[in-house]
Protein backbone atom coordinates (compact mmCIF):
# COMPACT_ATOMS: atom_id res chain seq x y z
CA UNK A 1 0.00 0.00 0.00
CA UNK A 2 0.77 3.38 -0.77
CA UNK A 3 2.82 5.13 2.46
CA UNK A 4 0.30 7.82 2.47
CA UNK A 5 -2.52 5.34 3.92
CA UNK A 6 -0.37 4.00 6.78
CA UNK A 7 -2.76 5.11 9.75
CA UNK A 8 -1.14 3.62 12.95
CA UNK A 9 2.63 2.27 13.07
CA UNK A 10 4.19 0.90 16.11
CA UNK A 11 7.94 0.56 16.05
CA UNK A 12 9.87 -1.55 19.03
CA UNK A 13 7.56 -1.51 21.01
CA UNK A 14 8.28 -3.06 24.75
CA UNK A 15 6.24 -2.28 27.85
CA UNK A 16 5.98 -4.36 30.87
CA UNK A 17 3.56 -3.53 34.15
CA UNK A 18 6.42 -4.82 36.22
CA UNK A 19 10.15 -5.00 36.09
CA UNK A 20 11.68 -7.95 34.19
CA UNK A 21 8.01 -9.34 33.32
CA UNK A 22 7.59 -7.93 29.70
CA UNK A 23 4.43 -8.01 28.15
CA UNK A 24 5.14 -6.47 25.14
CA UNK A 25 8.63 -7.02 23.77
CA UNK A 26 10.04 -4.91 20.59
CA UNK A 27 6.34 -5.44 18.70
CA UNK A 28 5.92 -4.18 15.48
CA UNK A 29 2.56 -3.22 13.92
CA UNK A 30 1.17 -1.42 11.05
CA UNK A 31 -2.83 -0.40 9.86
CA UNK A 32 -3.71 0.97 6.61
CA UNK A 33 -6.60 3.05 6.04
CA UNK A 34 -9.22 0.42 4.92
CA UNK A 35 -7.70 -2.37 6.20
CA UNK A 36 -10.17 -4.53 9.04
CA UNK A 37 -7.81 -7.11 11.13
CA UNK A 38 -8.68 -9.41 13.99
CA UNK A 39 -6.98 -9.93 16.72
CA UNK A 40 -6.63 -12.97 19.00
CA UNK A 41 -4.39 -14.04 21.53
CA UNK A 42 -4.37 -16.11 25.10
CA UNK A 43 -5.58 -13.72 27.87
CA UNK A 44 -2.67 -11.66 29.07
CA UNK A 45 -0.78 -11.89 26.14
CA UNK A 46 -0.79 -8.20 25.31
CA UNK A 47 -3.85 -6.98 23.48
CA UNK A 48 -5.67 -4.62 25.46
CA UNK A 49 -2.49 -3.27 26.53
CA UNK A 50 -1.61 -3.09 22.32
CA UNK A 51 -4.74 -1.11 22.22
CA UNK A 52 -3.84 1.24 25.63
CA UNK A 53 -0.92 2.05 23.96
CA UNK A 54 -2.20 3.72 20.54
CA UNK A 55 -4.34 5.84 22.71
CA UNK A 56 -2.01 6.74 25.24
CA UNK A 57 -3.15 5.34 27.80
CA UNK A 58 -0.14 3.68 28.36
CA UNK A 59 3.07 4.63 27.17
CA UNK A 60 6.11 2.58 26.37
CA UNK A 61 9.29 1.97 27.59
CA UNK A 62 11.04 2.23 24.19
CA UNK A 63 9.74 2.31 20.51
CA UNK A 64 8.06 4.93 18.62
CA UNK A 65 4.19 5.45 17.65
CA UNK A 66 2.88 7.10 14.86
CA UNK A 67 -0.82 7.74 13.97
CA UNK A 68 -1.94 9.60 11.36
CA UNK A 69 1.69 10.07 10.07
CA UNK A 70 3.13 11.92 13.22
CA UNK A 71 4.83 10.41 15.69
CA UNK A 72 2.81 10.66 19.54
CA UNK A 73 4.57 11.03 22.23
CA UNK A 74 2.66 13.65 24.87
CA UNK A 75 -0.79 13.80 25.95
CA UNK A 76 -1.33 16.60 23.84
CA UNK A 77 -0.68 14.64 20.59
CA UNK A 78 -2.44 12.04 21.90
CA UNK A 79 -5.45 13.87 22.55
CA UNK A 80 -5.72 14.33 18.66
CA UNK A 81 -5.36 10.62 18.13
CA UNK A 82 -8.76 10.14 20.13
CA UNK A 83 -10.70 12.43 18.45
CA UNK A 84 -10.49 10.62 15.49
CA UNK A 85 -9.44 7.03 16.88
CA UNK A 86 -12.84 5.27 18.68
CA UNK A 87 -12.01 2.67 21.71
CA UNK A 88 -14.37 0.26 22.38
CA UNK A 89 -13.39 -0.71 25.82
CA UNK A 90 -13.96 -4.63 26.95
CA UNK A 91 -16.27 -3.65 30.36
CA UNK A 92 -18.99 -1.44 28.79
CA UNK A 93 -19.43 -0.16 32.63
CA UNK A 94 -15.59 1.60 31.70
CA UNK A 95 -17.53 3.29 28.86
CA UNK A 96 -20.31 4.88 30.65
CA UNK A 97 -20.42 7.36 33.23
CA UNK A 98 -23.27 9.51 32.35
CA UNK A 99 -27.35 9.10 34.58
CA UNK A 100 -28.79 8.54 31.23
CA UNK A 101 -28.17 7.41 27.75
CA UNK A 102 -28.48 10.37 26.30
CA UNK A 103 -26.29 12.62 28.20
CA UNK A 104 -23.53 9.33 27.55
CA UNK A 105 -24.03 9.23 23.75
CA UNK A 106 -23.89 13.15 23.41
CA UNK A 107 -20.76 13.52 25.60
CA UNK A 108 -18.35 13.07 22.79
CA UNK A 109 -19.91 14.84 20.16
CA UNK A 110 -19.55 18.20 22.87
CA UNK A 111 -15.96 17.39 23.86
CA UNK A 112 -15.43 17.82 20.04
CA UNK A 113 -16.69 21.00 20.87
CA UNK A 114 -20.72 20.66 19.00
CA UNK A 115 -23.13 22.99 20.67
CA UNK A 116 -25.65 21.58 22.62
CA UNK A 117 -28.33 20.83 20.63
CA UNK A 118 -25.62 19.47 17.72
CA UNK A 119 -24.63 16.96 20.46
CA UNK A 120 -28.18 15.68 21.05
CA UNK A 121 -29.36 16.17 17.40
CA UNK A 122 -25.78 13.24 16.68
CA UNK A 123 -26.51 11.36 19.62
CA UNK A 124 -30.21 10.98 18.56
CA UNK A 125 -29.33 10.40 15.26
CA UNK A 126 -26.94 7.65 16.16
CA UNK A 127 -28.96 5.86 18.42
CA UNK A 128 -31.81 5.65 15.80
CA UNK A 129 -29.04 4.35 13.80
CA UNK A 130 -28.36 1.67 16.00
CA UNK A 131 -31.61 0.74 16.52
CA UNK A 132 -31.86 2.42 20.00
CA UNK A 133 -34.93 4.95 19.49
CA UNK A 134 -36.42 5.21 22.89
CA UNK A 135 -33.48 4.94 25.41
CA UNK A 136 -32.15 8.23 25.35
CA UNK A 137 -34.05 8.62 29.04
CA UNK A 138 -32.86 5.38 29.95
CA UNK A 139 -30.46 5.16 33.10
CA UNK A 140 -27.26 3.79 32.22
CA UNK A 141 -26.59 1.15 35.19
CA UNK A 142 -29.80 -0.19 34.58
CA UNK A 143 -29.72 -1.26 31.45
CA UNK A 144 -28.68 -5.46 30.59
CA UNK A 145 -24.87 -6.22 29.50
CA UNK A 146 -26.32 -6.22 25.77
CA UNK A 147 -27.77 -2.65 25.86
CA UNK A 148 -24.97 -1.22 27.74
CA UNK A 149 -22.65 -2.92 25.20
CA UNK A 150 -25.02 -1.10 22.63
CA UNK A 151 -24.94 1.92 24.00
CA UNK A 152 -20.93 1.55 24.50
CA UNK A 153 -20.73 1.19 20.35
CA UNK A 154 -23.21 4.06 20.05
CA UNK A 155 -20.82 6.88 21.89
CA UNK A 156 -17.69 5.87 19.96
CA UNK A 157 -19.75 6.28 16.78
CA UNK A 158 -21.32 9.71 17.68
CA UNK A 159 -17.87 11.09 17.38
CA UNK A 160 -17.38 9.72 13.90
CA UNK A 161 -13.82 7.87 13.81
CA UNK A 162 -11.81 7.48 11.18
CA UNK A 163 -10.87 4.64 12.90
CA UNK A 164 -12.48 1.90 15.44
CA UNK A 165 -10.44 -0.33 17.99
CA UNK A 166 -12.89 -2.86 19.70
CA UNK A 167 -11.92 -4.61 22.87
CA UNK A 168 -14.28 -7.78 23.08
CA UNK A 169 -17.12 -6.39 21.33
CA UNK A 170 -19.42 -9.70 21.43
CA UNK A 171 -18.24 -10.77 24.87
CA UNK A 172 -21.23 -12.64 27.02
CA UNK A 173 -23.77 -11.31 24.95
CA UNK A 174 -26.71 -13.25 24.01
CA UNK A 175 -26.81 -14.77 20.20
CA UNK A 176 -29.59 -12.02 19.13
CA UNK A 177 -27.27 -9.23 20.31
CA UNK A 178 -24.46 -10.66 18.99
CA UNK A 179 -25.63 -10.62 15.65
CA UNK A 180 -27.35 -6.91 15.75
CA UNK A 181 -23.69 -6.00 16.78
CA UNK A 182 -22.04 -8.40 13.53
CA UNK A 183 -24.52 -6.52 11.38
CA UNK A 184 -24.01 -3.12 12.55
CA UNK A 185 -20.43 -3.21 12.24
CA UNK A 186 -20.35 -5.08 8.85
CA UNK A 187 -21.84 -2.27 7.66
CA UNK A 188 -19.01 1.02 8.80
CA UNK A 189 -16.90 2.12 6.23
CA UNK A 190 -14.14 2.15 8.73
CA UNK A 191 -10.93 0.71 9.37
CA UNK A 192 -10.70 -1.06 12.40
CA UNK A 193 -8.74 -3.81 14.82
CA UNK A 194 -11.22 -6.00 16.38
CA UNK A 195 -10.04 -7.77 19.72
CA UNK A 196 -12.08 -11.69 19.99
CA UNK A 197 -11.50 -14.66 20.86
CA UNK A 198 -15.05 -15.30 18.52
CA UNK A 199 -13.74 -16.62 15.27
CA UNK A 200 -16.72 -17.09 13.85
CA UNK A 201 -17.68 -13.10 14.34
CA UNK A 202 -13.79 -12.05 12.88
CA UNK A 203 -14.63 -14.36 9.93
CA UNK A 204 -17.53 -12.01 9.53
CA UNK A 205 -15.96 -8.14 10.26
CA UNK A 206 -12.43 -8.83 9.18
CA UNK A 207 -10.22 -9.27 6.20
CA UNK A 208 -6.81 -10.92 8.00
CA UNK A 209 -6.58 -11.96 11.78
CA UNK A 210 -3.16 -11.85 13.38
CA UNK A 211 -1.90 -13.44 16.95
CA UNK A 212 -0.55 -12.06 19.28
CA UNK A 213 2.33 -13.94 21.37
CA UNK A 214 5.21 -13.80 23.35
CA UNK A 215 5.07 -10.10 23.57
CA UNK A 216 4.81 -9.72 19.49
CA UNK A 217 1.92 -9.56 16.98
CA UNK A 218 1.91 -11.99 13.97
CA UNK A 219 0.29 -12.71 10.71
CA UNK A 220 -2.02 -16.04 11.72
CA UNK A 221 -1.76 -17.73 8.25
CA UNK A 222 -3.64 -20.89 9.80
CA UNK A 223 -6.52 -17.88 10.77
CA UNK A 224 -7.88 -17.18 7.58
CA UNK A 225 -11.45 -15.46 7.83
CA UNK A 226 -13.91 -17.84 5.90
CA UNK A 227 -17.68 -18.52 5.66
CA UNK A 228 -18.67 -21.74 6.11
CA UNK A 229 -22.60 -23.30 6.72
CA UNK A 230 -22.86 -26.30 9.08
CA UNK A 231 -25.25 -27.28 11.93
CA UNK A 232 -24.76 -28.84 14.68
CA UNK A 233 -25.49 -29.31 18.85
CA UNK A 234 -24.22 -27.16 21.09
CA UNK A 235 -22.24 -25.24 18.39
CA UNK A 236 -21.72 -21.54 20.77
CA UNK A 237 -19.24 -23.53 22.57
CA UNK A 238 -15.88 -24.04 21.75
CA UNK A 239 -14.90 -26.53 19.14
CA UNK A 240 -12.59 -27.18 16.35
CA UNK A 241 -13.00 -28.55 12.70
CA UNK A 242 -10.02 -31.00 11.11
CA UNK A 243 -9.62 -30.90 7.94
Amino acid sequence: MEGNTLIINLKDISFSYAPDTPVLDKLSFHLHRGERIGLVGPNGSGKTTFFYLVMGLLRPSSGTIEVFGKQVQAEKDFRDVRKRIGLLFQDADDQLFSPTVLEDVAFGPLNLGKSPQEARDIAMATLTKLGLLGFEDRITYRLSGGEKRLVSLATVLAMDPEVLLLDEPTNGLDEDTEEKITDILKGLSLSCIFISHNLDFLSKTTDRIYAMANGKIFLDEALVPHSHIHTHKFGRLPHEHKS
